[in-house]
């Protein structure tokens, strides 16, 4: 019964990492406000600053960290995609507990007579 159970939720388990490495992306999320190149602009007098503005930051290749601007038209799409990523590695790690248990478990069962 254990196992079956086991077996169901891991389906459910790669069914979900498929559906969530699809729209993933990588990073954080942050927002800023700037001031403009416009030096007779209110930003530049005391006012408000021009924003919010979207920028993701992530750890690139050789361990530097770095990011882009996300544009007003993908900004919905990338705070799902971060969000994604982030229930995407629950997933992982709870696919990695079930795959380290089952390992036990099979060693433990070669031993036994």
């Amino acid at each position: 019964m254990l196992q079956a159970t086991t077996s169901a939720r891991r389906r459910k388990l790669l069914s979900e990492i498929e559906r969530l490495a699809r729209v993933a992306v990588f990073g954080a999320l942050s927002e800023t406000y700037r001031t403009c190149g416009q030096p007779g602009c209110h930003c530049h007098k005391g006012g408000p600053k021009h924003g919010p503005h979207l920028y993701i930051s992530y750890r690139g290749e050789k361990g530097k960290t770095t990011g882009y601007y996300v544009p007003k038209g993908a900004e919905e799409a990338t705070r799902g995609g971060v969000a994604a990523w982030q229930e995407l590695q629950e997933c992982l790690r709870e696919l990695a507990e079930m795959n380290k248990e089952r390992n036990l478990r099979r060693a433990r069962e070669a031993r036994e007579p």
